[in-house]
């Protein structure tokens, strides 16, 4: 009888300590400061991977939006957040933007968070805009690239304003890296106060230990001999990424090295920019193109080449010449916003100006017949990335950012936001009513000078115009 008693008291007990564990754990999550991220696409998250995870265990109740799909599902899963799904369309429409906008600022006003952060161009024109009638206390508007670079005419003017218009409703514009914030002050995007960079640059940094130097183990599997020089391009198949100058540089540099092969590790993406039929089929027919689509790890496809190609036309800060270098390779790249600043020129890798195929050919070539430069390239590269972009590093100056909106964020004590000017001033409001000579960045695809038998913009390879 005294035995069973006793099993009751301890169960009992049991019950009773597991309830006020599971009350001490509700209340430290009631006052901890609630961090709201939001991007449109959820192809997005994959940008956020470990980000979340460490904001989470920081200190901060994570929150995240955006448009639904598996891989939000799954990140939340995996990162330990809340996820709150709102559709939102990459391209311009009105209604469906204007409905976005109405659910966005309700579920600011249910929420109640102390700090936002929206990035991409829907969702950080939309949240922003939310965020500052929700009067959030802390609004921080991620600037991870400027798609108005990509475009000309009416519709850069247009995309130049939006973003205006979502710096003016944040706080702070936190820029992935220096030349993007040079490029936005130049285009007077947001004054210099509100722009800020974090470290070096980089919202995600990179994991040193799985992008490490290792054996080339997956070549066998992709059909890519041991001794045959491979020229490795990851990221989006797309016309911004510069893919059509890579397909043209490589047909010139088959004339040299014939036993050469291209590895794209992406996916056709059905962007904007995305690539014209002509194109896909050129990428699948060639016998030397070997394309993975989307992988999840992309670590031992880096091990694999013999150097990282990214021609592209406009970036924020390219996660793929990090991992790269991570990785000990070298990398030619543009210099194009935000790409140049992943690449110390002629120590770590080669930057060209975009759009010139012979130009990277030749990059492609010299460092192909030189192999002992390219492994002290790759040397320097790692030792870089070591240095300035771990995730260690990175991510604790994205917390010690976070931290600094806040008062002893983990204790709970009443949020105080970091930047005390006004969001919106009169001289703001008329710029976004003005039209100005901005510097820009353009992207040509059409109507530019030959260069080495090619249309450099209009992608004329031998005679094949697309």
């Amino acid at each position: 009888m005294t035995r069973r008693w006793l099993e009751i008291i301890t169960a009992f007990l049991s019950i009773l300590l597991l309830s006020l564990r599971r009350s001490a754990l509700a209340r430290a999550m009631e006052s901890a400061p609630h961090l709201v991220i939001g991007v449109t696409h959820s192809q997005t998250c994959l940008l956020l991977r470990k980000r979340l995870r460490t904001l989470r265990e920081a200190g901060f109740r994570v929150t995240l939006i955006c448009s639904p799909g598996p891989l939000a599902d799954q990140l939340a899963q995996r990162e330990g957040i809340d996820f709150i799904p709102i559709s939102m369309r990459r391209g311009i429409a009105p209604l469906h933007d204007l409905i976005a906008l109405l659910r966005l600022t309700l579920l600011l006003f249910r929420l109640h968070p102390d700090v936002t952060e929206f990035s991409t161009p829907k969702a950080g024109l939309l949240g922003s805009i939310a965020a500052w009638i929700a009067a959030v206390p802390a609004r921080v508007y991620m600037l991870r690239g400027l798609r108005l670079e990509a475009s000309r005419g009416g519709e850069e003017r247009l995309l130049l304003r939006l973003e205006k218009l979502a710096a003016a409703a944040s706080h702070t514009v936190l820029c992935n890296s220096e030349s993007l914030r040079a490029q936005a002050l130049a285009l007077g995007i947001a004054p210099a106060w509100k722009l800020e960079v974090l470290g070096r640059g980089s919202s995600n940094g990179v994991d040193t230990e799985r992008f490490s130097p290792g054996p080339a183990s997956l070549r066998a599997e992709l059909g890519l001999p041991a001794s045959a020089p491979v020229v490795g391009f990851v990221g989006r198949l797309t016309y911004a990424k510069g893919v059509p100058d890579l397909l043209c540089a490589f047909d010139l540099l088959l004339q040299s090295e014939p036993q050469a092969h291209l590895l794209l590790v992406g996916w056709f993406d059905a962007a904007e920019d995305a690539l014209s039929h002509a194109w896909r089929q050129r990428i699948l027919k060639h016998p030397r193109i070997h394309v993975t689509g989307m992988v999840e790890d992309a670590a031992p496809y880096y091990r694999a080449m013999d150097l990282l190609v990214l021609p592209t036309w406009r970036e924020g800060f390219p996660n793929a010449a990090l991992e790269a270098a991570s990785t000990a390779l070298p990398i030619i790249t543009t210099q194009a916003t935000g790409a140049c600043d992943s690449v110390e020129d002629g120590v770590t890798g080669i930057l060209l100006p975009p759009g010139y195929p012979a130009a990277l050919c030749d990059s492609i070539l010299e460092l192909l017949h030189d192999p002992r430069r390219r492994q002290q390239m790759g040397v320097a590269a790692r030792q870089r990335i070591l240095q300035h972009y771990s995730e260690a590093t990175v991510f604790a100056n994205t917390v010690a950012f976070y931290h600094s909106l806040t008062a002893e964020a983990v204790t709970g004590r009443p949020i105080v936001p970091r930047i005390h000017k006004p969001a919106f001033t009169n001289r703001t409001l008329q710029h976004l009513h003005q039209e100005l000579p901005w510097p820009r960045l353009r992207m040509r695809y059409k109507g530019c000078a030959a260069q080495s038998g090619y249309l450099v913009g209009g992608y004329s390879c031998h005679g094949t115009s697309y």
